[in-house]
């Protein structure tokens, strides 16, 4: 082996991440309690995975659509409404839900318990949009509808009345 490949060996590999039980980032929401697993900063930003607690009785975003990433859901505890188009589906712990880019869709937690999903965004895109919303109730400012849209706006995103 020569030096060259020796130095260049550790910065060839990528690292590992491991995300403990209580790390990652908090986003909170309103009642919801978002922890970002991964940001895409250890993917090559090809994929990023956050968890979200939602308090009961929570309704989601407007029903929307992603231009350039696709959205999973894994439902760990409870049950978590999705919208697609004008088809409602209640998926309950153990329930994936992949949204492909372009497909109008929401969700909420209808019931009187909290749930609990692990959300993937493939690439990372939409992870910024979380911390932008949280930024904007940082400053004090309302999180309006028009806030809301403006930030997706930014991620290749549009509500799904949008007909752009």
């Amino acid at each position: 082996m020569t030096a060259e490949t020796k130095s260049s060996e550790p910065h060839d590999r990528p690292s590992v991440s491991v995300v403990g039980p209580h790390d990652g980032e908090t986003i909170v929401l309103g009642a919801t309690r978002m922890r970002v697993l991964e940001d895409g900063s250890h993917t090559g930003h090809r994929l990023a995975i956050a968890e979200s607690v939602l308090a009961p009785h929570t309704q989601g975003p407007p029903q929307h659509r992603h231009g350039r990433h696709d959205e999973g859901f894994y439902v760990l505890s409870g049950t978590v409404r999705f919208t697609v188009g004008d088809d409602d589906h209640d998926a309950t712990a153990g329930t994936l839900v992949m949204v492909p880019p372009g497909t109008p869709h929401t969700f909420a937690n209808l019931t009187d318990r909290p749930a609990v999903m692990l959300s993937t965004f493939t690439p990372d895109l939409y992870v910024q949009y979380f911390r932008d919303l949280a930024e904007v109730l940082a400053d004090g400012r309302p999180l309006t509808p028009q806030a809301n849209i403006d930030a997706m706006s930014r991620y290749a995103t549009r509500p799904a009345t949008d007909p752009a």
